[in-house]
């Protein structure tokens, strides 16, 4: 069965982005590129689910245009289901979808990508936060980073609370913490 999972770094006081939409908050923590524990979590996901600003983000800080190998060394061939309201840049030989409207109008399509594995919500919070609104959020992911900012894109915008939420695992992973909790609907 196709799992949802919400997998992201945040900053201590819980934000994923600064005010201007940046990671580079995480990309100058040693470590903060990813490596690691992330790959194996990335054997499991037969597709990725995205906000139009994290792909966006994505996009520029890849230089994808000039770069379209960075998205496919990344993410191989697994389809992505970008949610915006406006056209989405092209990545050349990538499978990206642009989709419009409910988390829930294009669950079937995103389950057949998947071919049985798991679905990554890349990003953002409030995406992530959509699927928990329906009830198909089954796991988050969040690796805390030893960084606060103060402000920025929160983590989940969403009220969830010990009813919903139950912790599986804490590990220390280098200077970061990793907890993994399931989610009920």
């Amino acid at each position: 069965m196709v799992g949802y999972v919400y997998c992201t770094a945040s900053t201590l006081d819980g934000f994923l982005a600064d005010g201007a939409d940046s990671l580079d908050w995480l990309l100058n923590v040693p470590g903060g590129d990813g490596a690691g524990a992330f790959a194996t979590f990335l054997d499991g996901v037969g597709a990725l689910v995205m906000g139009s600003t994290t792909f966006d983000w994505v996009h520029r800080h890849e230089n994808l245009h000039e770069h379209p190998e960075r998205w496919h060394d990344a993410y191989a061939d697994r389809p992505a289901f970008v949610f915006s309201s406006r056209q989405v840049e092209t990545v050349a030989g990538a499978d990206i979808r642009r989709v419009q409207g409910t988390v829930s109008s294009h669950l079937a399509d995103i389950e057949v990508a998947a071919s049985g594995r798991d679905v990554w919500i890349v990003g953002g919070g409030d995406l992530a936060g959509q699927f928990a609104d329906i009830g198909r959020l089954d796991r988050i992911i969040v690796t805390y980073a030893p960084a606060v900012l103060g402000s920025g894109r929160p983590l989940l915008p969403r009220r969830l609370d010990f009813t919903r939420l139950r912790v599986d695992e804490a590990v220390m992973d280098g200077p970061f913490a990793q907890v993994t909790l399931s989610v009920s609907p």
